[in-house]
């Protein structure tokens, strides 16, 4: 989508939503969720956050998700059944209804990032054995691992604790096999995935997912799956080069309006945040689209004849 097209349907935005007739609502940082006896209505919303809180709202962001989470839980249906049940509009969900797991299971294809608690940090500390895996010497930041490996995280309010499979057998938290389990098929899907986006030009670099158990207590993939929300993309075409020259790859980039909002404002501390330039939001919103595109190979079809709320309740109220 050109983005002077996107700048004029910069306020065509879906900041949230109001049923009554779905469940029970509740609110997470991008979807609205809707919790009936059987189902879940998830709504994914154009809301954007960072620094932990809602920083902007950006066009056709949250069709853009919920359409490449579609495109990912068809394409791995073979591995492992997910929960949705249909989509009666662009940016619903409308799924079976499972208790999720107390696990995020991260996936890694690459030895990166710059937080305390990635990979690369521990790897450039010295730490070799992650319990489940042992890294050899010699690793350089952003390379790629002999084979992609296993992080799980506990699930919190504040912050999420790494965690090994055997820690999350001997704290109570799942069964051993339920554990093995999750295990294979994760990764399972990591390398559906690293097949499928290297095809579009594009590195899977490292992921999560989250998994529930449904009535029957089968195991499930629920949430999303593989977009650049919960994922981190590279691309393909210039890595090598980029690597073998010390240089970061080239990826899914939108710390540029974080960045902006920290040079003008104090992003954690402001009770009331500048609203950010016109051209930034739909820059992001471009570059949501152009992954979109690239990744399923599809154009993006939105509808503009009417604004997104509007649709998305007429949908609603029509196919449920």
């Amino acid at each position: 989508m050109d983005i002077e097209i996107i700048k004029k349907h910069i306020d065509d935005v879906l900041v949230e939503t109001n049923f009554t007739n779905l469940g029970k609502k509740k609110i997470g940082k991008v979807r609205d969720i809707y919790v009936a006896k059987n189902t879940v209505t998830l709504i994914s919303t154009d809301r954007h956050s960072s620094f932990d809180r809602i920083i902007a709202h950006v066009p056709f962001k949250g069709e853009v998700l919920n359409q490449i989470s579609l495109f990912w839980f068809d394409k791995t249906k073979d591995i492992i059944e997910n929960h949705v049940f249909g989509t009666p509009d662009p940016n619903v969900v409308v799924a079976k209804k499972c208790t999720p797991l107390p696990i995020e299971c991260v996936v890694r294809g690459y030895i990166t990032g710059v937080t305390s608690t990635s990979l690369w940090t521990h790897y450039k500390e010295g730490k070799r054995n992650f319990g489940n895996f042992v890294l050899p010497e010699g690793i350089k930041k952003n390379q790629k691992l002999p084979e992609p490996v296993f992080t799980p995280t506990t699930k919190s309010e504040d912050h999420d604790r790494p965690i090994t499979p055997d820690e999350i057998v001997s704290e109570g938290l799942l069964s051993l096999e339920l554990t093995q389990e999750i295990e294979r098929v994760a990764k399972t899907l990591f390398k559906r995935g690293q097949e499928i986006a290297l095809e579009q030009g594009w590195l899977l670099v490292d992921t999560k997912y989250e998994f529930g158990l449904d009535q029957e207590g089968k195991l499930i993939l629920i949430d999303e799956i593989h977009t650049p929300d919960s994922s981190r993309y590279w691309k393909a075409e210039s890595y090598d080069e980029r690597f073998n020259d010390e240089q970061e790859p080239e990826y899914f980039d939108k710390e540029f309006l974080r960045l902006w909002f920290k040079d003008n404002c104090d992003p954690y501390k402001d009770k009331t945040l500048p609203k950010a330039p016109t051209h930034l939001i739909a820059e992001l919103s471009r570059r949501y689209i152009e992954i979109y595109e690239t990744i399923t190979g599809k154009p993006f079809n939105h509808d503009l004849s009417q604004p997104t709320k509007e649709r998305v309740a007429k949908n609603l109220k029509n196919k449920l």
